[in-house]
């Protein structure tokens, strides 16, 4: 049974850190990209992570594999934030389809906002 639950954890985590690597081929611009990287990268390392806490099962491994989450949960939405404040001050541009509504009207943004034209999502000829 604990091979069950190890196992479903290791695959679970797998597969978000799946989800996070193809997010960062596919989506269209930067910003899109951080959100799916801290998010879903998150997420999976948890899940790997409370795998190997259960499949080692002692005091050490838990406050270990404790250790490792939260400071993960922690710095990682904390690093993308300060990442992606740093491209919008040197202005990496967004996706053409992003709704810049908040973001204009917020007092620390450079202005204007720029938006490339991309090809994603549109059929090629």
């Amino acid at each position: 049974m604990k091979e069950i639950v190890v196992s479903f954890f290791l695959l679970s985590g797998t597969f978000f850190m799946l989800i996070a690597s193809i997010g960062i081929i596919r989506l269209p611009d930067f910003y899109i990209r951080m959100s799916v990287v801290t998010k879903a990268s998150t997420i999976g390392l948890g899940l790997v992570a409370a795998g190997a806490g259960i499949y080692f099962n002692t005091l050490e491994a838990l406050i270990k594999v404790l250790a490792i989450v939260v400071f993960i949960i922690a710095t990682s939405p904390i690093a993308a934030h300060i990442i992606s404040k740093a491209a919008s001050e040197i202005k990496v541009p967004f996706w053409d389809r992003t709704d810049l509504t908040d973001y204009r009207e917020a007092s620390e943004t450079p202005d204007p906002p720029q938006q490339k034209k991309s090809s994603y999502g549109r059929r090629k000829t």
